[in-house]
C-alpha cells in the first residue's frame, strides 16, 4: 500500500511541473489578449484626413459648404415677369433712305433687330442725333404715343427719322453720320447717313428734324 501512494504523489508532482512549465518567468499568460491600440489624435500630433465640411471642401454630390453646387446661369424674364430689356449689343440697328418722291420731307427708316438669342422689350423712343459739319444736331421727338414692343428674337421693329429736304439752293449743313441710341440704354452706334446730304440753313423756325417711336416708319414718324 505505501509504495502506490508514493506513485500517485509522483504524478501529482510531475502534472504541477508541466503547469508551471506554460507560464512566462514573470508569471503572466500569454494565452490573453492584448488591448487594441487606439489611433493617434490630433491633440496628440496624429494627422486626420479633411473632412467634406471644410473650409474649401465638397461633398459627395460636388457642392460647396454653403450648399450650392457650379454656378447657374441667368436669364429669362426679370423678377416682375416682365420681358428684360433691348440692350444695344443684342440689336443689329441699320439705316435707308425711304423717302418718297414729291415729299417735301425726306425720310430715313432705323431698324432694329434682335440678334440677342432670346426675346427682348424696346418702350420709348430711340435717341436720334445727326452729326453735321456744324455740329451735333439732336432729332426732336414726334410726341406720338410709344408702345411697348417685345421684339422676339430675329425679329425687326422700324422707326421714322423725318428732315427738312433743302432746296435752296446753297450747300446746306452737310450731315456727317447718324447716331442712334436704342430706348433705355447709353451705348450708341454710329451709322452712315443714307438720306440727303444736307439740311437747309434755317435761324431755328424752320421744319425739325424729327424721330418717331418705335414701330413707326415714314413721315411724320
Amino acid at each position: 500500500m505505501r509504495v502506490r501512494k508514493l506513485t500517485l504523489a509522483a504524478m501529482a508532482l510531475a502534472a504541477g511541473l508541466s503547469l508551471t512549465a506554460c507560464q512566462n518567468d514573470d508569471g503572466t499568460d500569454q494565452s490573453a489578449t492584448p488591448p487594441a491600440a487606439s489611433a493617434p489624435s490630433a491633440a496628440d500630433g496624429g494627422s486626420g484626413s479633411a473632412g467634406s465640411d471644410q473650409e474649401g471642401g465638397t461633398d459627395s454630390e460636388g457642392k460647396t459648404p454653403n450648399g450650392t453646387g457650379g454656378s447657374g446661369g441667368t436669364g429669362g424674364p426679370g423678377e416682375d415677369g416682365r420681358t428684360a430689356k433691348c440692350r444695344t449689343d443684342e440689336l443689329e440697328i441699320t439705316a435707308i433712305d425711304a423717302t418718297v418722291g414729291g415729299d417735301d420731307r425726306g425720310t430715313v427708316a432705323v431698324d432694329l433687330k434682335n440678334g440677342g438669342g432670346r426675346d427682348c422689350t424696346l418702350e420709348g423712343y430711340a435717341g436720334v442725333d445727326l452729326k453735321t459739319n456744324a455740329g451735333t444736331l439732336s432729332a426732336k421727338r414726334t410726341g406720338e404715343q410709344a408702345p411697348t414692343v417685345v421684339l422676339a428674337d430675329g425679329d425687326t421693329v422700324t422707326f421714322g427719322i423725318t428732315y427738312p429736304v433743302n432746296d435752296t439752293g446753297g450747300s446746306g449743313v452737310r450731315i456727317t453720320g447718324l447716331v442712334v441710341t436704342p430706348p433705355n440704354e447709353t451705348k450708341s452706334v454710329t451709322l452712315d447717313w443714307p438720306g440727303a446730304a444736307s439740311l437747309p440753313v434755317t435761324d431755328g423756325s424752320g421744319t425739325p428734324v424729327q424721330v418717331g417711336p418705335m414701330g413707326s416708319a415714314g413721315q411724320g414718324g
